[in-house]
């Protein structure tokens, strides 16, 4: 049981509801994680913002689900995993993909420069080195990928601590996570 209501779109009333009915109409849905952070407007406006511009930036779709799969892993976040997993099946990631992408591999040597860079952001609070940029930058990303990639995992960071913070019920199929928590 989430330690923190989900909020019902059909029962939110002023700024809440303006954004719970954004995300439905976006969306189709407003996953159980969005319903949480509608408990603070502004912390919810926050997030759709960040994400809103990361999802308009240099990196694509696939990478930046490949992003959150492994982070998500790496965290010990179940409800971001099973998410994350439909989203990337969504945009075009195999289950093979996405299995590896949570491990922190890739089938495409770009997407795993990325997430090998993701990986260690997480495990090192963000002390990397010159020569971790510099294998980035060898497989091909650009500065401003490369500034795309820190913000994903930043944000995926706050949505695995979010969620797993308030327990928030899953509400996409349940994937059983590799890691132990």
């Amino acid at each position: 049981m989430a330690r923190i209501p989900v909020i019902d779109p059909k029962t939110a009333t002023g700024e809440a509801k303006a954004l719970l009915d954004a995300v439905q109409s976006a969306l189709g849905m407003v996953p159980n994680f969005i319903r949480v952070l509608a408990n603070s407007p502004a912390a919810l406006q926050a997030f759709l913002g960040l994400h809103g511009i990361a999802g308009a930036g240099a990196l694509d779709p696939l990478t930046r689900e490949r992003i959150a799969l492994a982070v998500a892993e790496q965290n010990s976040c179940q409800y971001c995993v099973s998410a994350h997993t439909a989203i990337g099946r969504k945009v075009g990631l195999d289950s093979d993909e996405i299995l590896a992408n949570r491990a922190g591999r890739s089938a495409d040597a770009k997407a795993e420069a990325a997430l090998t860079f993701a990986h260690t952001l997480v495990e090192h609070a963000g002390e990397v080195s010159q020569a971790e940029f510099a294998a980035l930058r060898a497989a091909g990303h650009s500065d401003a990928e490369i500034v795309e990639i820190i913000t994903h995992v930043a944000m995926n960071i706050f949505t695995n601590i979010l969620g797993k913070a308030t327990q928030v019920e899953i509400d996409f199929p349940k994937v059983t996570l590799n890691t132990a928590a």
